[in-house]
């Protein structure tokens, strides 16, 4: 066989905030729905119901003298010395976020400049070749950062580019409205390298999907469900039913299509580590992907699980799940050579992506 460029991980890196938030903190909040009535229901039963379909028992906030981009960077100093690698190899920086940075003491989003930009001048890369990008794309975002990597690795435009998952969703979330207690913070990132190789290695295939005609808002920005709220902050707003239903639909097919690409197997995956935003909508995904292909309902073992202490991180679930798993920081769950990766995520837009990977 003929060898050709595949892109494989090289290093990755993670930052967990510090700030452990459990749900009994929430025990004070006063919840509306989003007519902006009070949700009759006690609070610890409303607390009681979400942790049992989302699986979250606690979250991470991050401290208030950081912001995106500082956790960006943290993660990704954790990458570089991790792997080895000097920063100043870097062809590319993609940051993936959708909030750019939110301070503390100003709630206003900061995208100038980027976020991408802010990380490559903390590091004092003087190679003006590194290219430094942003992206935006609902909690899809670190992996269609991977994909775009993947595309530039492959067509020799580079050679090594570092993509990054960091965001401060506890900074946009309405302390009134019950989807606040499965948002968190974090950060990941991993280095990929373009390598020649007679056996396919890395990413062996991708598949990406933005379901804009029915679902582009299911998630967005509003006003806060406490009417007497005063002032004119926007906070993110989930229709999580619908956007249940949707993922349900769309994201095992997805799946399937990255798997037909590849002419590839679902019973040869080793573990699927799909974005973590509910723990039964995850299972829910698995069963569904495996009746398509006409299989018996999966073990959980296939199923790696973050969200129970880390809770819903948007663009860094991905990356500091496999961080965590790569070093050994996830009971039950490892990542070694030779095994596959289904990694997929959804979010807001709907987009969605996944692909399938071999570790090298």
């Amino acid at each position: 066989m003929k060898s050709q460029n595949y892109t494989v991980i090289t290093g990755s890196g993670s930052y967990i905030p510090t700030r452990r938030v459990l749900n009994e903190d929430f025990i004070g909040h006063l919840f509306y729905d989003e007519n902006g009535t009070k949700v009759s229901k006690p609070t610890a039963e409303i607390i009681e119901k979400l942790e049992k379909i989302s699986g979250i028992r606690e979250r991470r906030y991050v401290t208030d003298d950081l912001v995106a981009s500082d956790i960006a960077f943290l993660a990704a100093e954790d990458a570089l010395i991790s792997s080895g690698t000097d920063p100043e190899s870097l062809d590319g920086i993609i940051v993936a976020h959708n909030f750019g940075d939110i301070r503390a003491d100003n709630r206003k989003s900061e995208f100038v400049p980027a976020l991408a930009s802010r990380v490559k001048h903390r590091f004092k890369i003087a190679n003006p070749s590194t290219l430094a990008l942003d992206l935006p794309f609902g909690c899809a975002g670190w992996l269609q950062g991977v994909i775009q990597a993947d595309q530039l690795l492959k067509s020799g435009s580079a050679k090594k580019i570092m993509v990054i998952g960091a965001e401060t969703l506890s900074r946009v979330c309405d302390p009134h409205d019950r989807d606040s207690m499965i948002y968190s913070d974090g950060a990941g990132a991993v280095i990929l390298e373009s390598i020649r190789s007679k056996d396919p290695v890395g990413i062996l295939a991708s598949t990406v999907k933005s379901y804009t005609d029915d679902f582009a808002y299911l998630i967005r920005m509003g006003g806060s469900s406490n009417p007497e709220f005063s002032g004119n902050m926007l906070f993110l707003k989930m229709n999580g039913h619908r956007l249940y239903e949707s993922i349900l639909k769309t994201v095992p097919g997805m799946i399937k299509e990255t798997l037909e690409k590849a002419e590839f197997p679902l019973s040869r995956v080793d573990k699927f580590l799909i974005h973590q935003a509910n723990e039964k909508m995850d299972e829910a995904v698995l069963r569904q992907l495996f009746s398509l292909h006409d299989l018996p309902v999966p073990s959980k073992n296939l199923l790696p699980m973050t969200i129970s202490w880390l809770g819903n991180s948007s663009v860094a679930t991905l990356p500091t799940m496999y961080d965590l798993m790569l070093k050994g920081r996830l009971e039950n769950h490892a990542i070694n050579p030779g095994k596959y990766l289904i990694l997929a995520a959804m979010g807001a837009g709907v987009n969605m992506n996944s692909i399938l990977y071999k570790v090298l």
